[in-house]
């Protein structure tokens, strides 16, 4: 096998989405010399419900990326709707930290203008490339990887740090080691498809014994449409059916026929697609030479549509504690300690509700943790509102 590359980095981030690539940008605004390395190229699609909380439209409108997304032609949303025990009830978003509406960009177009926002801050990203190790040195700390690309040459990477950001299955929390640390049930399941030609006028929500489901719209006039179950009642649905399209129907028509019928009058563009079993789990952040960001280090159930907001906070704390570490020249042993105590506190309280909400309790008690959760959304959007942004200067001169 031939080496197509041998080089060294300050940092390589393995994984080339939402937080590999936020994590990489912000680096490299700071003045550092990473690379991105992903085993896909972009665009390119991957399993989500891709819907943005206000918090993760903070960071996006901090990072100077929001009129990007929305010139893509991701709809900005401002109504918000809630049915629930036979209730319908609208809101406008208010403006709150900064922004007044919400975006669920389809990830084939998110992942693309943040991956091309690391490459304008300075990161290379090298797309097409399998990781398959890492290199540590004598003293067993991680000093690199090693992979090859899709000709099947080898790639090898020195780097002080290494950054796994490569999912809920990531390569790099296996290869380190990483333990999961807290992990509560899992036992919920999230199942959607796309669809076009319907009448989408913002953020819709129904909530129904053991089933909660919605609509988020995208690009090109489609919605995302997803049902949220737990696991047994999704398998049973499945194999009383005879596909995947069939059991999806099954579950709108049986908890929520409102939306099934809306749904009569407009067409399925994609096949359904999800997870019938959804973890919620935090694994150990870092060791020595390495830091997991994103799904890899904590993956929660999609039921509270937190994943892409968790990852931008979380890519900009192990950004802020890498640059720290990096400047002092040093392990970096006291910088990722802190990047953990910041990260396990800011998804507390978001990590207990989801797994309180993946429970499916009675209706009145879901609703209440669904006011919970928007409290709690509220109140971390006002926190990172508040930061200082990484790579201020250069964001400016951009």
């Amino acid at each position: 096998m031939q080496t197509a590359n041998r080089s060294h980095h300050d940092v390589v981030v393995v994984g080339g989405r939402v937080a590999g690539s936020a994590t990489a940008m912000l680096l490299a605004r700071l003045g550092h010399d990473v690379v991105v390395l992903d085993q896909a190229s972009f665009p390119s699609d991957t399993v989500s419900t891709h819907s943005i909380a206000r918090s993760g439209v903070v960071q996006l409108r901090r990072w100077g990326l929001l009129d990007d997304v929305v010139d893509s032609g991701a709809p900005a949303i401002r109504q918000v709707t809630f049915n629930a025990a036979g209730e319908l009830v609208s809101r406008t978003i208010k403006e709150k930290a900064g922004v007044d509406f919400l975006v669920a960009p389809r990830r084939y177009v998110l992942d693309t203008i943040l991956a091309t926002a690391a490459e304008h801050a300075g990161a290379q990203v090298r797309t097409g490339v399998t990781v398959i190790g890492v290199q540590r040195d004598r003293h067993g700390r991680v000093v690199g990887v090693h992979g090859q690309d899709r000709a099947g040459a080898r790639v090898e990477l020195g780097a002080r740090f290494v950054v796994g950001a490569d999912g809920l299955r990531s390569r790099v929390a296996e290869l380190v080691g990483a333990p999961v640390n807290q992990a509560g049930p899992a036992g919920g399941a999230t199942q959607y498809a796309y669809y076009a030609g319907g009448r989408w006028i913002g953020f819709e929500f129904f909530v129904a014994e053991r089933s909660f489901a919605g609509v988020f719209p995208t690009h090109h006039g489609q919605a995302c449409i997803w049902v949220c179950t737990p696991s047994a009642d999704a398998r049973a649905v499945r194999r009383r059916t005879g596909s995947r399209g069939e059991a999806f129907d099954a579950l709108l028509e049986r908890s929520h026929p409102e939306l099934a019928l809306q749904l009569r009058r407009a067409r399925r563009t994609s096949p359904v697609q999800g997870m019938l079993r959804q973890p919620n789990q935090l694994r150990q952040a870092w060791g020595p030479g390495w830091a997991l960001v994103g799904d890899a280090g904590y993956y929660r159930d999609a039921i509270t549509a937190y994943g892409i907001s968790d990852a931008f906070r979380d890519a900009e704390l192990l950004a802020v504690a890498l640059d720290q570490a990096l400047e002092a020249g040093d392990q970096g042993t006291a910088a990722l300690a802190a990047y953990t105590q910041q990260r396990d506190q800011a998804l507390g309280e978001i990590f207990e509700i989801t797994c309180r909400l993946a429970a499916y309790p009675p209706v009145p008690r879901f609703i209440e943790l669904q006011k919970q959760l928007s409290a709690a959304i509220d109140r971390e959007a006002a926190a990172l509102a508040a930061r200082p942004v990484p790579g201020e200067q250069l964001l400016a001169t951009a």
